[in-house]
């Protein structure tokens, strides 16, 4: 089957620097993300598009980018350009999307959004004709959440999803509404039944690492979030891999690196993982 993939930038947001980065010194992640005055830290909110035997899929890591943008409230307000904005810059609406792969459920919705959620005004599920993919362990994870959790669900978004007549929920490797040449690693050290999905590619595979790894940064295994509900089970969980990505040849797709957007990977001489081969962006890539 021939396929071909593609970058999609969703709407950036700020993060605070010092949770993103866990217990890494701050002075040595500065470096890296430059914070600002209130420690939040610029990231990408980057999906990828697979476009398969004329069906287009969309790999998000979270949900944030199946709610639609809030209205401007004047023209006077600029706007952000999203997911999209991005999807339109290909041709494409969000009615021509037949699937959406969703690694796992965690919103950071914007104050704006919040707001809404807050005043019981749940903006619209977007893509109307897609199925709705995830982990069955992260579903139950979703609708019985930790204390430590709780706020990165949202409920109305769950019940909407259920609602809509076209959530799948998978609990093996592979997915029917997918087809041949998608495999799913399973991963619970960031949240419980994460999905990484591995994309057959002519040049080698392509794993979209969610928020496992969610940037360049995190290639280094002592590197972990404070948003890790295991940091030692993420260490392992990287390791593994990583090392399956050496042996295969295979290459990375980061979704919150603000600059690359995917690499290949080696292990030098000290076994420290080594990116290389990077990209900004994706244009039909299928090599």
């Amino acid at each position: 089957m021939n396929r071909s993939i593609s970058t999609l930038a969703g709407a950036p947001r700020k993060l605070d620097g010092g949770v993103l980065f866990g217990h890494t010194p701050r002075p040595r992640w500065a470096q890296w993300l430059r914070p600002d005055h209130e420690n939040l830290v610029d990231v990408a909110g980057r999906a990828l598009l697979v476009q398969q035997g004329g069906r287009n899929i969309l790999v998000l890591a979270g949900a944030d980018g199946l709610l639609a943008p809030p209205p401007r409230k004047c023209r006077c307000q600029p706007t952000i350009p999203g997911l999209l904005e991005s999807l339109a810059q290909r041709g494409l609406g969000e009615g021509d999307i037949h699937a959406v792969v969703l690694t796992h459920l965690h919103v950071h919705p914007s104050p704006e959004l919040t707001q809404l959620i807050s005043d019981g005004e749940m903006p619209r599920l977007l893509f109307p004709q897609a199925h709705y993919i995830t982990g069955e362990r992260h579903w139950f994870r979703a609708r019985h959440p930790h204390p430590r959790d709780r706020s990165l669900f949202v409920s109305p978004l769950l019940h909407r999803l259920e609602g809509s007549g076209r959530l799948v929920l998978i609990d093996d490797n592979r997915c029917d509404q997918l087809g041949e040449g998608w495999h799913f690693h399973h991963s619970d050290g960031y949240t419980p039944g994460q999905l990484l999905p591995e994309i057959a590619m002519p040049g080698g595979p392509v794993v979209f690492a969610g928020d496992l790894i969610p940037g360049t940064h995190w290639l280094s295994l002592e590197v972990t979030s404070g948003l890790d509900r295991n940091p030692e089970g993420v260490v392992g969980e990287k390791e593994r891999l990583l090392d399956h990505l050496v042996a295969s040849g295979g290459r990375l797709f980061f979704s919150r690196d603000p600059e690359v957007a995917m690499v290949k990977v080696m292990r030098d001489r000290q076994s420290r993982y080594v990116p290389f081969d990077h990209y900004e962006a994706l244009s039909r890539f299928d090599s």
